[in-house]
């Protein structure tokens, strides 16, 4: 399987995990969806390099411990373990010469003027508000035990939140500050 497989089957399970879960944890599905996610893993951790190597290896074993532990239970807390991946990762680029949306425009505009650098350097710190908020969200919803809305929110809200702010982002960028993408 090459890496891009890889990514969308990994891409694909994340998308309908609460979902799955949520509907199959009443059906035995616990073990499997466990399983399925850790080999997803383990094949992202053995196709990458570096910290993605690193974060893809931690969730492997995540899932491996919810199958060696017998804990089904700590499935509803995969979208808060992502969460504060990303957060990390966001906000630890802000600690870095470069933050992660500049990463991500440079890769369109290597020659990003001043300004821009500023901008997406807000942009940054907008997305670690937005995975700080989403993962204490769907932390609360598992702690206390609202299962129908977590499965709501971490399946579907959550992506439409992310949608809003990704769109938000661009009309402002295109609109308001004229900038070409």
């Amino acid at each position: 399987m090459n890496k891009q497989t890889a990514n969308l089957l990994l891409t694909l399970a994340s998308i309908g995990y609460p979902l799955l879960w949520y509907f199959g944890s009443n059906r035995g599905w616990a073990v499997w969806l466990a399983a399925a996610m850790a080999v997803l893993w383990a094949l992202r951790a053995v196709l990458q390099q570096g910290l993605q190597r690193r974060i893809a290896a931690a969730l492997s074993a995540f899932f491996v411990c919810i199958l060696i532990f017998r804990r089904p239970d700590s499935l509803y807390w995969y979208p808060v373990w992502i969460n504060g991946m990303m957060l990390a990762v966001f906000g630890g680029s802000l600690f870095a010469r470069q933050s992660a949306i500049e990463r991500l425009a440079r890769l369109q505009t290597p020659d990003l003027p001043p300004s821009a650098v500023v901008y997406t350097r807000k942009v940054t710190v907008i997305w670690c508000i937005f995975f700080a908020a989403n993962g204490t969200t769907a932390a609360l919803l598992a702690i206390s035990g609202q299962y129908g809305w977590w499965a709501l929110y971490t399946g579907v809200i959550a992506y439409l939140l992310m949608g809003i702010l990704l769109g938000g982002e661009w009309l402002y960028r295109k609109f308001l500050l004229k900038v070409e993408t």
